[in-house]
C-alpha cells in the first residue's frame, strides 16, 4: 500500500517539475519513485499487513506483490524507452510521465483488490490516463482515431463489467471476494442473477484483454498509438487485466467452473486463429504485434481456465516473458522510426544495426516459444498446467504455435536481408541502449529464474 502512495506521489511530482523544463529531472524522478516503489514492494514480501492493517480494499499479499513488480519494471522500461520522443515537447514531458505512473497506479490496484468496488476504481484508473495519451500524436489522425476508439469501446466494456457487477450483487449482496465465494460455495443451487453477472464480467474482461471476438478495437488502436503507448498497452495494462481477471474466476468463481470454463475454451481457440490467421497477412509493424497480442490472450486464457493450483504464477511468468519482447521490439521500431509504420523500415536492420538486429531476432524468437528463450518456458508453464484437464485444446495451441512461427521467421528474414538495404545507420541513445540491455538479459536469462522458483 505505501509503494502505491509513492507512485502516486511521483506521478504529481512529475507534474509540477516539468515547469522547470528539465526533462532529465523529470526522468529522474519518475525513475526513483519506481525504484523506491519497487524497494517498498520487496520489504512487504511475507508481511502484506505492513501498513494500513485494516484497510480492506487492497491487500498485497506476494502474489499482488509480484505482478506488482513486474508492472513497476515494464513501467519503468517503457517511460525509459519513450523519453527520447517525450522530451521533443519539454512542455508536455510531465504529463506524459505522469499518467503513466498514475495508470500503473490503477494496475497495482487491479492486482491487489479485495472487493469489487475497488476493482472498478482500479480499472478506470488503469484506463483513463490510456485513452488520453492514445491521442497524444496531436499531428496523427490515427492518434485521434485511436483515442476515441479505445475510450469508446473501454466505456461500453465499463458498462457491461458495472452490469455484471450489480447482477452479482443482487445474488450475494456484497462485494467483497471473500463473502462472493463463501455464499456461493455455501450452496449448490444459485439464482439467475448470479449466472447472468458471471457471464456479463467475464464479457467485460475479454473485452479489456482483446480476445476474439471482443478484439476489434486492438489493431487500430495500437496502430494509431504513438509506439511507447502502444508498447505500454501491450506490457502493462495487459498484465493488470489478466491479473484481475484470474484472481476473480479464481476466488469467487471456482465452484462453478463447468458453467464459465467452456465460454473461455471455445474463445480461447476463437481468439489464437483469429490472431494467427489475420498476421499472416499484415504488412505493418504495430498491426502485426497487435494481432501477435490476440494471438498470445488466446494462450492466456488457458490458465484462467486450468486448475492448477500455480496457475496465478504461471500466467504471470508468460506475461513476464511477453512484456520483454514486446518493449524491445517497440523500442527498435522508435529508433528506426519509420512514419508509415512498414515492417520493410526492419528490412536490413542486422547490417544497419547488428545489436538491433541481434534483440530483435531474440524478440520475435522468443514470441514464438523457441527455446531456450524466455517465451519458450511462459508457454511450456501455460500448457502444461492445462494439459490434464484440456489436452485437445493445448494441441490447438501447439498447432497455433507453429502457425505463428511463420510470420516471425517472415519478419527475421526480412531483418537479416541484404537485398535493397538502406546505408543509413540507426543511432541508439545510451537510454535506449540500456533498455535494450536489459530486455536482452530477460529474453536469454529469464528462463533460469523459473528454473530456480
Amino acid at each position: 500500500m505505501d509503494a502505491l502512495i509513492v507512485i502516486f506521489i511521483t506521478g504529481l511530482l512529475s507534474l509540477f517539475i516539468s515547469f522547470a523544463k528539465k526533462p532529465l529531472y523529470v526522468l529522474l524522478t519518475a525513475c526513483t519513485g519506481l525504484v523506491t516503489g519497487a524497494i517498498l514492494l520487496l520489504n512487504q514480501w511475507d508481511n502484506p499487513s505492513m501498513l494500513f492493517t485494516n484497510y480492506k480494499g487492497l491487500l498485497f499479499d506476494n502474489t499482488a506483490i509480484s505482478y506488482s513488480l513486474v508492472a513497476i519494471l515494464f513501467a519503468f522500461l517503457a517511460i525509459l524507452s519513450g523519453y527520447n520522443k517525450f522530451k521533443e515537447n519539454q512542455e508536455n514531458i510531465g504529463d506524459y510521465i505522469a499518467l503513466l505512473l498514475f495508470s500503473l497506479v490503477g494496475a497495482m490496484c487491479m492486482v491487489s483488490f479485495t472487493d469489487l468496488f475497488m476493482f472498478f476504481l482500479g480499472l478506470e484508473i488503469l484506463s483513463i490516463p490510456i485513452y488520453v495519451m492514445a491521442g497524444t500524436a496531436k499531428k496523427d489522425i490515427r492518434s485521434s482515431e485511436a483515442s476515441l476508439k479505445y475510450f469508446l469501446t473501454g466505456a461500453f466494456a465499463t458498462g457491461i463489467l458495472l452490469f455484471g457487477i450489480a447482477w452479482l450483487y443482487g445474488a450475494v449482496g456484497s462485494f467483497d471476494i471473500q463473502v462472493i465465494a463463501h455464499k456461493i460455495n455455501m450452496t449448490s443451487e444459485h439464482s439467475s442473477l448470479l449466472y447472468v453477472g458471471i457471464l456479463l464480467i467475464l464479457a467485460a474482461f475479454l473485452f479489456k484483454v482483446g480476445a476474439a471476438p471482443f478484439h476489434f478495437w486492438s489493431p487500430d488502436v495500437y496502430s494509431g498509438s504513438p509506439t511507447v503507448v502502444t508498447g505500454y498497452m501491450a506490457a502493462v495494462v495487459k498484465l493488470g487485466a489478466f491479473g484481475a481477471f484470474i484472481k476473480l474466476f479464481s476466488v469467487c468463481f471456482p465452484s462453478l467452473h463447468e458453467f464459465w470454463a467452456p465460454a473461455i475454451v471455445g474463445l480461447s481457440v476463437l481468439t489464437m486463429f483469429v490472431g494467427n490467421l489475420s498476421a499472416l497477412t499484415q504488412i505493418t509493424f504495430k498491426r502485426l504485434l497487435a494481432y501477435s497480442s490476440i494471438t498470445h490472450v488466446g494462450y492466456a486464457l488457458l490458465t484462467i481456465i486450468s486448475k492448477d493450483t500455480n496457475s496465478q504464477s504461471n500466467l504471470l511468468f508468460y506475461l513476464f516473458a511477453y512484456g520483454f519482447s514486446v518493449i524491445a521490439l517497440i523500442t527498435i521500431a522508435m529508433l528506426i522510426n519509420d512514419k508509415e509504420d512498414k515492417l520493410d523500415g526492419f528490412k536490413g536492420l542486422a547490417k544497419r544495426n547488428p545489436f538491433l538486429g541481434f534483440v530483435s531476432i531474440l524478440a520475435l524468437l522468443s514470441l514464438a516459444g523457441v527455446p531456450p528463450l524466455v517465451g519458450f518456458f511462459g508457454k511450456y508453464l501455460v500448457f502444461a498446467s492445462a494439459i490434464t484437464d484440456f489436452p485437445v485444446l493445448v494441441v490447438i495451441a501447439i498447432i497455433n504455435s507453429g502457425i505463428g512461427i511463420y510470420y516471425y521467421l517472415k519478419t527475421i528474414m526480412t531483418i537479416v536481408s541484404k537485398e535493397d538495404v538502406s546505408t543509413e545507420k540507426v543511432e541508439v541513445s545510451s537510454i535506449q541502449y540500456l533498455v535494450l540491455v536489459i530486455c536482452t538479459i530477460g529474453l536469454l536469462l529469464g528462463g533460469m529464474l523459473i528454473s530456480h522458483i
